[in-house]
């Protein structure tokens, strides 16, 4: 019978702060990344998400992960995730022009600029245009690197906790707020708060197809209204 050998604790005291450094390190990269993407979002670099979009792919690779490293999680009840999203897409529309718009443009004196909407109405062309741009370049796209890639490298750096995590919410979701300044004060108020609940859809659901579906079905929706009756400034 061989005696079993203990390892010595100068390996075992080794091994941790090795493993300590190689933590530490990546903790670092992922802060030089959220750098680099809050940068690309205030200095509004070519198309920030898409920017953000193509970081998120080179880490990946260079960390050896996949997707659901970053929230894409597969669920077992997707068309009941779907339906919850539409629903909850339809009551986030409603409460939006009945109170989140109107508070913010009498608060702020301004109103929303949805000029860039103006040549939608009546036009089925567009339309078409627009909703595809909505889930790829809005839902999918912005999901992906907002509540995706930026909200978990913020995590990274700042830890699991409950607070690290709150801050690591509002700050990605004020960073996406930024993404929207030509639509004014108002509209950089209403997509960080829009953040935030897309970030609380993430983590409620388990999974980032939760904040994606939701995002695509609020701007579905405001695109078809915008074709039917024109742009929408709040009920009051």
């Amino acid at each position: 019978m061989t005696e079993r050998r203990l390892p010595a604790p100068w390996t075992t005291t080794a091994a941790t702060g090795l493993a300590s450094s190689h933590s530490r390190a990546w903790t670092w990269v992922a802060a030089g990344e959220v750098v680099v993407a809050a940068a690309a979002v205030v200095a509004d670099w070519f198309i920030p998400a898409v920017v953000l979009v193509a970081m998120a792919a080179v880490s990946l690779m260079i960390r050896r992960r996949g997707p659901g490293s970053l929230g894409f999680h597969r669920t077992a009840h997707a068309w009941r995730l779907t339906v919850q999203m539409l629903l909850f897409a339809a009551v986030w529309s409603l409460f939006n022009i009945a109170a989140l718009i109107p508070v913010t443009n009498h608060l702020s004196g301004q109103r929303q600029d949805m000029g860039a909407f103006a040549d939608l109405q009546g036009n089925p062309t567009l339309l078409v245009v627009y909703l595809v741009a909505a889930w790829l370049l809005a839902a999918f796209t912005e999901e992906t690197a907002f509540r995706g890639y930026l909200l978990t490298r913020l995590r990274d750096v700042l830890g699991d906790g409950r607070l690290p995590v709150l801050f690591a919410v509002v700050l990605s979701s004020l960073l996406f707020g930024l993404l929207h300044t030509e639509q004014g004060l108002v509209g950089v108020t209403v997509s960080a708060l829009a953040g935030v609940v897309y970030a609380l859809l993430r983590y409620r659901c388990r999974t980032l197809w939760a904040p994606v579906l939701a995002h695509g079905f609020v701007d579905t929706i405001g695109f078809v209204w915008f074709y039917l009756f024109g742009p929408m400034y709040g009920l009051w």
